[in-house]
């Protein structure tokens, strides 16, 4: 076994890591909730971009519907932005099987 080639290897894996970390955190993930009356733009790296509620959605009475609606956009982009993180670690732990 060549010790500078397998050395080789664990570089280029960890650049390609490095790399795919990099795209997940500027990738922007969006949900939505309400049937579109509240939408939330997330990061990957798990930082809010944008959240955008239609303004016919908001009753001044019914503040709790209003939390509801953020809570329930916000934890699906969390799940998108979750998802991705794991499809990445997964593609590497394949990669290291191969390897």
């Amino acid at each position: 076994m060549d010790l500078n080639k397998l050395m080789q290897q664990a570089q280029k894996m960890q650049a390609e890591m490095k790399k795919k970390q990099d795209e997940l955190e500027n990738t922007v993930f969006e949900a939505e909730a309400a049937g579109g009356a509240c939408k939330v733009r997330m990061y990957g790296n798990y930082t809010i971009d944008k959240i955008e509620i239609d303004k016919d959605a908001i009753d001044p009475n019914d503040k709790e519907m209003l939390e509801d609606m953020i809570k329930a956009a916000f934890n699906e982009c969390v799940k998108k932005v979750k998802a991705a993180s794991d499809k990445i670690a997964s593609d590497m732990q394949s990669s290291i099987k191969g390897f």
